[in-house]
């Protein structure tokens, strides 16, 4: 089935919680509040987004992850540190979309010899770049955001880094936490953050811990950067043009944005950061090279649209056949100009760590 299979724009409402009803879902060491993965919210078929367009639907067919339970993950035997240069900077990766999934993150990052078997950095000089969406739908979203926090501070003292972009979840948790229930002009009717936060999955236990320092980080994320001829940006799309005609003047104004702390404006934000599918199919390389004319770099990686989704190939709605392709590593596409990250960990996919360069 390809992924236009849901409801239309057409069919778009008014979103307000009593809208949503969101499953309870039992973890093996507590109850959490799940969220069925929609694939995040978009509108049906591959036309544009209709002027006004509001991301409160869940509109994406849906493979579900199934009944299973969040299985600690034993540590990995502690693997070698990642090869360092004499000289420079040390090797760069790239992790996509994590949602929540703090074991598979940790397991995944083992594997590459990023961190040890304590969750400790061990890569040295090695850079690490995480293209956001940290929470929602997954378990424990505060926990990867720790983890994240505190890894940016052990790989800066071994003389490399970790850093993390902004997502459309992490506009989505802050508005959640900032606006609540305050109706937003969504452009198709009234909308509110905490709607849509819980339709696209978001976790109580999350909310819950959320802390000021954790708001302070995410409001302060860039939501571009170029490294080595990477463009890195979470969503495939060119609604980042909106924002600026540099990296400097996108990341000066998404930041601006959140701090004059209109709902408005942030929902705006958010809603354009929820765009996808702008690489995909006829014209997608021409998408491409205007982000990369204007901004620099060869080619573009990103999260956000999980690549079964990219593929057209994610099963049916109605359960069967529907644990669609096996993603084993990144999807290279328009032309050789993009990089998807997004594994669908959501969806019983693969949380992907990814060294770069990458070849076709």
């Amino acid at each position: 089935m390809t992924q236009g299979a849901g409801q239309g724009p057409e069919a778009e409402r008014t979103a307000t919680l009593r809208d949503f009803r969101v499953p309870a879902y039992v973890h093996e060491t507590g109850p959490y509040v799940h969220s069925v993965h929609p694939g995040d919210v978009v509108p049906a078929g591959d036309e544009a987004y209709p002027e006004g367009y509001t991301p409160t639907q869940r509109d994406l067919p849906v493979i579900n992850r199934g009944d299973t339970l969040q299985v600690p993950v034993e540590p990995a035997p502690a693997a070698a540190s990642a090869p360092q240069p004499a000289a420079g900077p040390g090797p760069l990766y790239v992790v996509g979309d994590v949602h929540g999934y703090l074991d598979e993150l940790v397991a995944a990052l083992q594997e590459q010899g990023l961190i040890d078997a304590s969750g400790q950095w061990c890569a040295g000089t090695a850079r690490l770049w995480f293209l956001g969406d940290f929470t929602d739908r997954g378990p424990d979203g505060i926990g990867v955001i720790d983890l994240v926090m505190r890894l940016s501070a052990e790989a800066a003292a071994a003389g490399g880094y970790c850093k993390a972009l902004m997502g459309n979840h992490e506009l989505l948790l802050l508005g959640a936490k900032r606006f609540g229930d305050t109706p937003v002009n969504s452009g198709a009717g009234t909308a509110t953050f905490q709607a849509a936060w819980l339709l696209n999955g978001g976790q109580k236990t999350d909310m819950d811990r959320l802390q000021d320092h954790h708001l302070q980080w995410m409001a302060r994320l860039d939501a571009v950067e170029e490294v080595d001829g990477y463009l890195l940006i979470h969503s495939d799309t060119t609604a980042y043009l909106d924002y600026g005609d540099s990296i400097e003047a996108v990341n000066d104004t998404v930041r601006e944005t959140l701090t004059r702390n209109d709902a408005d404006e942030v929902w705006d934000l958010f809603r354009k950061f929820t765009k996808r599918f702008s690489f995909r199919d006829e014209g997608g390389a021409d998408a491409v090279r205007s982000l990369l004319d204007t901004y620099g770099g060869t080619r573009v990686v990103h999260g956000h649209s999980p690549i079964p989704y990219l593929l057209g190939e994610v099963g049916s709605e109605d359960g069967e056949e529907s644990t669609g392709p096996v993603v084993e590593g990144p999807h290279i596409y328009a032309g050789g100009l993009a990089i998807a990250m997004d594994g669908g960990v959501t969806m019983a996919g693969k949380l992907l760590v990814q060294q770069l360069p990458l070849d076709n």
